[in-house]
């Protein structure tokens, strides 16, 4: 399902990566990890701006295209350009997921899921808190 084979515009080693990112934001961004549900910063948010890469800074999300979904996660149901994310199968744990990866510097944000019907795309980008920044408008 992958739907980018472009390289990462933004390209650091692993030591500069732990160096810029707190542990909990190196292990979800940089080694796919999770946050626990309900526990991450922007689950609940309603404030109007922009969701950027915590890593990178590369624009991501928009206000506009977040929901409320209910899974303990921050939730879109699009970026705010195709090209800003990328996508690929993620067949960890036994089960066939699509990941949802930085279009910058490839960094893991989350999944989407093809379960929102009350949602224009009918998707629901699944994102980790600690993966992103929000920029008020």
């Amino acid at each position: 399902m992958t739907t980018s084979a472009h390289q990462p515009q933004v390209v650091k080693s692993d030591e500069q990566w732990r160096a810029e990112l707190s542990p909990e934001e190196y292990a979800v961004l940089r080694q796919a990890g999770t946050e626990r549900p309900y526990t991450g910063e922007y689950v609940d948010t309603k404030t109007v701006g922009t969701y950027s890469c915590r890593a990178c800074g590369a624009e991501l999300f928009r206000s506009e295209t977040k929901f409320d979904s209910h899974c303990g996660w921050p939730s879109f149901y699009e970026p705010s350009a195709q090209d800003n994310v990328v996508l690929r199968d993620d067949t960890q744990y036994g089960m066939l997921r699509t990941e949802v990866l930085c279009g910058s510097c490839h960094s893991h944000l989350g999944h989407v899921f093809a379960d929102a019907p009350q949602t224009p795309t009918g998707d629901r980008y699944c994102i980790n808190s600690v993966s992103i920044t929000l920029t008020e408008a």
